[in-house]
């Protein structure tokens, strides 16, 4: 189990670097170094920095009062001064200005803010909202956006091919929130892996940023009539400490050698900013640390707070492990598991004793008397080839009239996991298995998810299904819920499924076909995949009419050497047809379980909601895309799907746009969360926005999520075949909460382990080259979406070789003309203007401390990039581009 102080969750606020007078701006310590302060403490006078909390009674009467609100806190990576709680109206976010209003709570912790007078709201100038004004968030699209189950593949014609590629079997197959492949992955600075030493005085780990930056910018979908006030508030209160209070980062002597701290403390500097610095007592440290510090300049620690006093700048910590060189993959991937409170560790015995001891495992023949016995039927697995957890298998019949009967059959993971025991307690905090690029810290132990529950061919499986007899144009005719035997015939990659989808008519050859068992033909299954995908395609036709809403995001794969586990090379991810043949029967099952269980238990059931988008930045983005003359219809989900699929052709250009667009669609959007209906009296609360239907719920993927194992156990007692759980609505809205939880911090795992193969790849194999599309521009510096590997970078002015540059707004557009310094003295200097929706070229490098990248704009006037060919980069080891 994880530690219980550390039990949750998200991530990293901190003492920005160079905000407080009294913090020394390399973020030594000069508040409690220097030998004034130094007095004051030991004559007990030290002066507060923060003000003390409010007492719980004072809390509960303001919040039903209304005078406090509460909401999760959200530290921008970029500013670290400033944070943000959402307004429970759904307008714009609460501003939260310093550490010191910030009173020591940590990003995602739950605070109660108490709002400051109107005089000391924050002043919002026109052109001054580039995208951090409320950003400050870690892009938060629900998987339910994007496609799931998530191969990746080499591009075709790619020659050198790879030892190994990795396989995100990230997200299900069900794309609930229509994020067509789990949104960008490198948000700049957030996702941001540890950096070696570098100058904390810096407010962007990444460029020099210039002084008024954020104040005369004009940024994408935030430009504002006139003047006006953002509500600005103050932390009295943290209800519930969410983030896990440890980070990893680098250790340093204080700065004042002759202070009483210095014989005492180091001072442990995080790799995050928006973690304050914090003491560590001396004795934690290694034992020459204090004479040979440089020694461990490069080493990456593990901290945790235990206490942050409110006279101090700085935490108190302790030093919890020394992780191995900063810029490695396992320290580094370490680091993040730990930061973001994910329970790595091996299972217990008394965990391992719950297991089936007798192997190899049978089917008890009790089983065969409670369950549907489909073991003669052919029924089949589709998922990433390198999968090792299968946990959903298709099958589909034609009948005599014409229409289908076609089976969603998922591991009976409840079978094997009694409720209240110790693997059921595990995985209930665990909540889910968390995929690195490579490997997977699994919820259950291995030997039930790759073994026992893992529908792996020609063995006996139990299994949870749910039967429809469909029309071939999809409609439902009838449906079937109940305990089954399956047999799998076969494993089907995604690469198996998309030629049989591809090549209709011509047999597929053996040899190019996984083993199938001796009672199904490889003609059976692949008729079988025909008319599951015919199926399919109508059901998707359908759902999208209905308003549906998918917002597709470049999304990279990494092929990985096999000896050194070092990436060789990335292409971005494509979503193909036999992906979206498994999301739709995915999408299918896990809506008709929603509305079985919640016919049954309206009070009990665990579903799971997607809010519609925050209302402010919504109108924001409406308000940015009529400048920019770009038709789109914000009204529905389905109205802005078919606005993204409407406006843009399908050149090169066209593109580029669409997917610069749908990146600026999925800032307003909101995660999709798990809840209890009892719980939530509204029930127009209940609907999934995204997916636009009224119940949803999670049943497809009880292998690695703990709320389809409870949704499970819901079904069973729907359908008197299982005890109804025993947890009041209030006790499942806990453990809803807590799966939320563990889910998000999750996906920042997913992303920053994303962060640290690219940051690497660049490191090793770049410079990388690239077309970049521009997504906002401010007044010294642009930001850029890369889109041959689906990054965000800011590109500054001042790291270019200009002679001078000029921002401007034309009309409400803004613009920069950049004037290049001429590589010949006898040419004329070239003048390139930078605008939302330039086409730009850029580099991606490596920077000299480890894991660090910054983009540069190339030279204009030089050879276009995506016309070249991929195969003349081979030392890149790189292939993708654009999707078509």
């Amino acid at each position: 189990m994880s530690h219980p102080d550390f039990r949750l969750n998200l991530r990293p606020l901190g003492t920005p670097r160079g905000v407080s007078s009294v913090v020394g701006p390399h973020g030594v310590g000069a508040s409690p170094g220097d030998k004034k302060s130094k007095n004051k403490s030991i004559r007990g006078k030290k002066k507060s920095v923060f003000e003390t909390y409010m007492s719980k009674e004072d809390v509960s009467e303001g919040l039903k009062r209304g005078t406090l609100i509460q909401g999760v806190l959200r530290i921008n990576p970029k500013k670290f001064h400033e944070a943000f709680i959402p307004s429970p109206d759904g307008d714009r976010d609460i501003f939260i200005d310093g550490v010191v209003a910030r009173n020591r709570a940590l990003n995602g912790d739950l605070v109660v803010v108490k709002l400051l007078p109107e005089e000391q709201w924050k002043v919002i100038k026109p052109e001054s909202n580039d995208k951090e004004t409320e950003g400050a968030y870690e892009l938060d699209l629900p998987e339910e956006l994007c496609g799931s189950h998530l191969l990746q593949q080499p591009v075709k014609g790619y020659n050198d091919s790879p030892d190994v590629i990795i396989e995100a079997q990230f997200e299900d197959s069900d794309s609930e929130d229509g994020h067509g492949n789990t949104q960008n992955v490198l948000v700049d600075g957030v996702k941001k892996p540890s950096v070696c030493v570098h100058d904390k005085g810096k407010e962007d780990a990444d460029a020099p940023v210039t002084k008024d930056e954020s104040t005369s910018t004009s940024q994408d979908p935030r430009a504002l009539p006139e003047k006006s006030l953002q509500r600005s508030a103050k932390v009295v209160y943290i209800l519930e400490k969410k983030h896990s209070r440890a980070a990893t980062g680098f250790l340093k002597l204080l700065a004042d050698k002759n202070s009483e701290l210095f014989r005492k403390y180091a001072l442990f500097s995080p790799s995050d900013h928006r973690v304050p610095r914090i003491y560590v007592p001396l004795k934690d440290c290694p034992q020459d640390f204090v004479t040979r510090p440089q020694d461990y300049a490069n080493t990456l620690f593990i901290c945790r707070i235990v206490d942050w006093k409110e006279d101090s700048n700085f935490a108190l910590g302790q030093l919890a492990k020394s992780l191995g060189q900063a810029g490695e993959i396992e320290p580094e991937t370490e680091g993040i598991l730990t930061e973001y409170g994910v329970d790595f560790s091996d299972f217990s015995s008394e965990v391992l004793d719950c297991l089936p001891q007798g192997l190899p495992w049978t089917v008890p023949p009790e089983e065969f008397s409670k369950r549907r016995d489909l073991r003669k039927d052919c029924i089949f697995t589709i998922d990433p080839s390198t999968a090792r957890d299968l946990d959903d298998a298709l099958s589909c019949k034609l009948l005599a009239d014409g229409n289908f009967e076609v089976g969603v059959h998922i591991a009976d993971v409840s079978y094997f996991v009694p409720e209240g025991s110790p693997l059921d307690k595990v995985a209930a905090e665990r909540a889910t298995s968390v995929y690195l690029v490579q490997k997977v810290v699994p919820m259950l132990p291995r030997l039930l998810c790759e073994e026992l529950c893992s529908l792996h061919p020609m063995t006996d499986k139990l299994t949870f299904s749910v039967i429809w007899t469909l029309t071939p144009e999809g409609k439902i005719l009838g449906e079937w819920f109940g305990r089954t035997i399956i047999r799998s015939c076969t494993k089907l990659s995604y690469e198996h499924a998309q030629s049989m989808i591809e090549s209709p008519t011509e047999k597929i050859p053996e040899k190019e076909l996984p083993p199938i068992s001796p009672e199904h033909t490889s003609e059976e299954v692949h008729r079988a995949v025909l008319n599951l995908h015919g199926i399919a395609k109508e059901l998707r036709k359908q759902r999208f009419v209905d308003g549906a809403l998918r917002l597709d995001q470049l999304k990279l794969a990494f092929t990985l050497d096999h000896e050194t586990g070092l990436p060789q090379g990335c292409h971005i991810y494509e979503y193909r047809d036999s992906n979206k043949l498994v999301e739709e029967f995915m999408l299918l099952a896990n809506m008709a379980v929603a509305h079985k269980t919640h016919r049954t238990f309206p009070e009990r059931a665990l579903l799971r909601r997607h809010p519609p988008p925050q209302t402010k930045m919504l109108n924001d983005l409406v308000e940015f895309c009529e400048q920019l003359g770009l038709p789109m219809d914000f009204s529905s989900a389905g109205a802005l799907n078919k606005s993204l699929t409407t406006t843009f052709g399908d050149d090169k250009y066209s593109l580029a746009r669409k997917e610069v667009l749908t990146n600026m669609c999925s800032r307003p959007m909101q995660m999709a969360l798990y809840f209890c209906s009892g719980v939530l009296q509204d029930q127009t609360q209940f609907r999934h926005y995204a997916l636009n239907v009224p119940l949803y719920t999670h049943f497809t993927s009880p292998i690695r999520r703990f709320a389809d194992v409870l949704v499970h156990r819901l079904l069973a007692a729907a359908l008197g075949c299982g005890e109804l759980p025993d947890l009041e609505p209030e006790a499942l809205q806990k453990q809803a909460d807590h799966c939320n939880d563990r889910r998000m911090a999750s996906k920042r795992v997913q992303e920053l382990s994303t962060g640290l193969f690219f940051a690497i790849l660049v490191k090793e194999s770049g410079p990388l080259e690239s077309e970049a599309m521009v997504l906002g521009v401010l007044n010294q510096a642009f930001d850029v979406l890369v889109l041959r590997y689906g990054v965000q970078k800011r590109i500054y002015c001042n790291a270019l070789p200009l002679r001078s540059y000029h921002f401007q707004k034309v009309g409400k557009k803004p613009e920069l003309i950049l004037v290049w310094e001429p590589e010949d003295t006898d040419q004329e200097p070239v003048q390139q203007v930078v605008t939302i929706f330039s086409l730009v070229e850029v580099v991606l490098q490596a920077e000299t401390t480890a894991l660090k990248y910054s983009a540069v704009l190339k030279r204009p006037g030089t050879e276009g990039l995506l016309s070249r060919q991929d195969e003349e980069q081979p030392d890149a080891g790189v292939a993708g581009g654009l999707r078509a």
